[in-house]
């Protein structure tokens, strides 16, 4: 089955507002056409810009992170029903800076994606392991308790609402990339585990990115592999040349 191809940015804690909007009208015309979905994922305070910069074009703007609760007194969270009104289709969950640096844990992801849901915004569920859990030869293990944790309750029609993306933490911002061989092994593990938990045909649908020192030299061996999908940049995807020709990359490789 042919998947959508995604190709998602994740600014993290970059781009003010105007910053955005600048970036936002100047890659649009690089990217008119083009057959692979494109994502762009601003903080918090800039997704209204990028949603008005990104008025009707195929563009698609989300967030990097949401809480786990709808509402009430929980200072400095913003719930999934905040996240739609200021225009966003889509969230990044569980990545790994969210895991690791402020302890996000399986059942705190479980939650938001429920909310996720809930408001029809699609999740990108995150998952991957560390260079300690790689040596030790825990990568199997570890990413089958994080997607086993995640998606229990699920119905299989839940599941294909969403997309997920493989980023081994020890790849991320340190200049390491897996290689194609290597990602494509993990996309696989995840694909056969979603099968095994949620059927054939969800497992088919379901987008796997990669994410992890990203670039326009290595995208297009990236997505040559059959399991994946696209790719979750994170420092690539601030510079809108940068940005801009990791998607032709692809365009040229898949036509």
């Amino acid at each position: 089955m042919k998947r959508r191809i995604i190709i998602a940015g994740n600014w993290k804690m970059h781009m003010s507002a105007a910053e955005t909007r600048a970036f936002v009208e100047q890659l649009l015309p690089q990217v008119k056409g083009v057959s692979s979905s494109v994502y762009l994922a601003p903080p918090f305070t800039s997704i209204q810009t990028a949603t008005d910069a990104a008025l009707g074009s195929a563009v698609c703007i989300g967030a990097q992170n949401m809480s786990q609760y709808h509402k009430g007194a929980y200072t400095g969270e913003v719930s999934s029903m905040m996240l739609k009104e200021a225009g966003a289709s889509f969230v990044i969950l569980g990545h790994s800076e969210r895991r690791h640096i402020f302890k996000e844990d399986n059942e705190m992801i479980h939650s938001k994606l429920k909310w996720a849901l809930e408001e029809k915004i699609e999740p990108i569920l995150c998952i991957g392991e560390t260079q300690e859990e790689r040596d030790q030869n825990r990568t199997k293990e570890v990413l089958e308790a994080q997607l086993g944790e995640a998606l229990k309750d699920f119905s299989p029609e839940e599941v294909r609402k969403m997309i997920l993306a493989y980023e081994p933490v020890w790849a991320i911002g340190t200049g390491k990339t897996a290689t194609p061989e290597i990602a494509q092994e993990a996309h696989l593990l995840c694909r056969s585990f979603v099968a095994e938990k949620c059927g054939k045909e969800a497992a088919e649908v379901v987008p796997i990115l990669y994410g992890g020192s990203v670039k326009p030299e290595n995208i297009g061996e990236l997505v040559q592999k059959p399991d994946i999908d696209g790719a979750l940049i994170g420092g690539a995807s601030l510079e809108v040349d940068s940005f801009a020709q990791i998607i032709h990359n692809v365009e040229e490789t898949l036509k």
